[in-house]
Formats: C-alpha cells, sequence, structure tokens
C-alpha cells in the first residue's frame, strides 16, 4: 500500500506540473502571436512581415521590382514567405522548447 501511495502522491504532482505546462504554453503563443518577424528577399524588393505564430500580416514589394519578369517577381514572393514562415517557425519551436525544458518527468526525458 505504501508504493500505491507514493504512486499516487507522484501522479498528483506530474499532474500538477502538466497544468502548469500547459498554462505556461497558451500564454507564450498567445505572446508568439504579438510578436512579429521581417524577412526580406531579392535584395529588399520583398519584405514579408508574419507573426511568430507563422500569420501571413504583410508584404511590401518595392516598385522597381514590379518591372521585372512576371516569373521572377512571383518567385520572389513566394521565396520571402516561405523563408519568413520557417524562420518564425523554428523561432516559434526554440521558445516553446525552452518552456517545456522546465518541465522533466522522471523516466521520460524532455517532452
Amino acid at each position: 500500500m505504501e508504493n500505491l501511495a507514493g504512486l499516487m502522491a507522484g501522479l498528483g504532482k506530474m499532474m500538477k506540473q502538466m497544468a502548469k505546462m500547459q498554462k505556461k504554453m497558451t500564454a507564450l503563443q498567445e505572446e508568439l502571436a504579438q510578436q512579429d518577424l521581417e524577412v526580406s528577399s531579392g535584395g529588399g524588393a520583398v519584405t514579408v512581415t508574419v507573426s511568430l505564430q507563422s500569420e501571413v500580416k504583410g508584404i511590401k514589394l518595392d516598385p522597381e521590382f514590379l518591372k521585372e519578369d512576371v516569373g521572377f517577381v512571383q518567385e520572389t514572393i513566394l521565396e520571402a514567405v516561405q523563408d519568413a514562415l520557417k524562420q518564425a517557425g523554428a523561432k516559434s519551436e526554440e521558445a516553446m522548447q525552452a518552456v517545456t525544458s522546465e518541465f522533466q518527468v522522471p523516466g521520460m526525458g524532455g517532452m
């Protein structure tokens, strides 16, 4: 019975940690949604602004850039958007890992 009581106490502690981590992750997600990242491509011809939650917030184009070949313009815009989303995802993941690394569950490693 002692073993069962210890197991229950450990389970209760783990549940409290999980609830605390969930609360921190929710707060972090809200914070990340408020942070923007600007990424330029084509020598500054295209600037994409995204939130760290990968929401595209804006695209700025140099008017001179629009005089280029349509295919080149499209490719450069796509490249800028993909790069911005990739960078935002990496920063977001890094922030999430920082939160989850605070909570180590014995026998389970990092979450």
